[in-house]
């Protein structure tokens, strides 16, 4: 079954909805296609005591505050349910159970393959994020079978490991908040080493200054930004509210990198190995792009943009990136405007495709009055 729409969609967490949210204000005929069952499980999935590093107050999308206590931290399930309160809120046509499996380009429009349903658009926008495929090392493999291995995306609480000693691979935000909370009850190893510590500031006033930072000074928009993107990209987001001091009072042993294995054994940058019964792989995601069917990535896999737009594949977009635009472009208080730069883009170059084609009915051609669907 093909459904045609001016603008495809894909993912349906906070970038889709940010986008969604700008191309509604411009009634421009656009889907969202989700590969969840439900908006929002993104984020319920994920490990039971995640708080957001951003106060309630920066923590929305464009045009809904966050409920509650504007300087408190939501938590992973709240932030759930106001991304699905945000797409009933506005009214956005959003496609559950709608995985993409392939994205191409036949000549005249795009192609969007999901199961056996398929789209065709005039303009995309990739908004899956950076967290869409864990991470784990290739050498993980060569851990001895007694060991318990398990990604950061997989852990939801301590209970859920066997007993022993832990090692925790990787000390960014996740890595650092679950050697914390297993430290509690075992012994824990960290390892690697932190890319930089953001400390969560005492008073409201100076998160606002955070905020600022992340979002105005470290773009690309001034040279010092761009050098500070530079640096930071080759690092990761600063851990955000812990210390080292915080490391030792839970009594934490902190460890080099891990970089391969010795006898089944975990193996270290200093050539040092380790007895250990758990390790959670707090390593991160990988950009995987590869069922986008045209050649617009570095060798990285990375997307060639400038600030989310594919000059060399017209109507295609990507959203969500760490460091589109500003160090806060990855996270939700950054999509909004990222989003409302792209709806710019798009709108444009819709303009100068009509006045080289025909006009076409460009109303929706999913059923009248559906917005959320879940498809089979």
């Amino acid at each position: 079954m093909d459904s045609n729409h001016e603008i495809v969609i894909i993912g349906g967490s906070q970038s889709g909805l940010a986008m969604g949210y700008c191309l509604a204000k411009q009634g421009t005929d656009f889907v969202i296609l989700e590969a969840g069952r439900r908006i929002g499980d993104q984020w319920r999935k994920r490990y039971d005591s995640l708080e957001l590093f951003t106060p309630a107050r920066f923590s929305r999308l464009p045009g809904q505050t966050f409920p509650g206590d504007q300087n408190r931290h939501p938590t992973k399930d709240e932030m759930g349910d106001y991304l699905e309160s945000y797409a009933a809120e506005f009214g956005l046509p959003v496609r559950l159970n709608t995985l993409v499996e392939k994205l191409a380009w036949d000549g005249a429009q795009y192609e969007i393959t999901a199961g056996d349903r398929s789209f065709k658009a005039n303009q995309v926008v990739v908004a899956t994020g950076a967290e869409r495929t864990p991470y784990v090392p290739s050498f993980a493999a060569e851990l001895a079978p007694s060991i318990h291995q398990i990604h950061s995306s997989e852990y939801r609480n301590p209970t859920q490991l066997p007993n022993g000693d832990a090692l925790v691979v990787g000390a960014g935000n996740s890595g650092a908040e679950i050697a914390l909370e297993l430290a509690v009850s075992r012994r824990v190893f960290l390892s690697g080493k932190p890319p930089g510590m953001l400390p969560t500031p005492p008073h409201p006033a100076l998160a606002g200054i955070v905020f600022f930072a992340l979002h105005r000074v470290i773009s690309r928009g001034n040279p010092i930004g761009r050098r500070l993107i530079r640096k930071l990209g080759s690092k990761g987001t600063p851990v955000e509210g812990i210390t080292e001091r915080d490391f030792t009072n839970a009594g934490i042993e902190r460890l080099p990198r891990t970089v391969g294995t010795n006898q089944g054994k975990p193996r270290f940058a200093d050539g040092a190995s380790l007895d250990i019964s758990v390790v959670i792989w707090a390593t991160g995601f990988g950009l995987d792009f590869r069922w986008i069917d045209f050649p617009v990535f570095n060798l990285d896999g990375t997307p060639v943009h400038s600030r989310g737009v594919v000059k060399s594949q017209p109507g295609l977009y990507f959203l969500g990136l760490p460091f589109q635009y500003a160090a806060s472009s990855a996270l939700i208080p950054g999509v909004g405007r990222d989003a409302g730069y792209l709806a710019q883009r798009i709108a444009q170059h819709s303009a100068e495709r009509s006045v080289h084609m025909p006009a076409r009915d460009h109303r929706p051609q999913d059923q009248p009055g559906v917005n959320v669907a879940t498809e089979a």
